[in-house]
């Protein structure tokens, strides 16, 4: 399996794929395939990279 994330780092902007009205979320950390973010209007989540590819964000 591949981790869909693995390029991203904690202070990056993302949005999930599936959930658009979560907004936009900052990635809390990175490791072993767990990638925490905080969602400007769902919290923080979980999210398992070998099964969802976070979209990043580059402009706000």
């Amino acid at each position: 399996m591949e981790d869909l994330n693995a390029m991203l780092t904690p202070g990056m902007l993302v949005r999930h794929p599936d959930q658009p009205d979560w907004g936009v979320g900052q990635v809390q950390s990175n490791i072993g395939g767990k990638v925490t973010v905080n969602f400007r209007d769902e919290g923080k989540i979980v999210i398992d990279s070998f099964r969802i590819g976070l979209m990043p964000v580059f402009d706000g």
